[in-house]
């Protein structure tokens, strides 16, 4: 009874250490994912920042409404 107690025991633990394995990488591919969307993030956030710079040059010019 004791011998199958640890046997059961040793089984148990074996598979707790082979899912922690497979959530260590699945945590690392995430990791890799948010560091690439961060990434996006960034180069989105500095080109809408040029475009608006861009566009803020040409507000000086009066435009004539459309009604007239």
């Amino acid at each position: 009874m004791n011998d199958d107690r640890i046997i059961e025991l040793e089984i148990k633990a074996a598979y707790q250490e082979d899912l922690l394995q497979e959530l260590n990488k699945i945590v690392g591919r995430q990791q890799q994912q948010i560091d690439r969307l961060e990434a996006t993030c960034r180069m989105l956030n500095e080109r809408i920042k040029s475009l608006s710079v861009e566009g803020s040059a040409g507000e000086n010019v009066e435009e004539v409404p459309p009604h007239y």
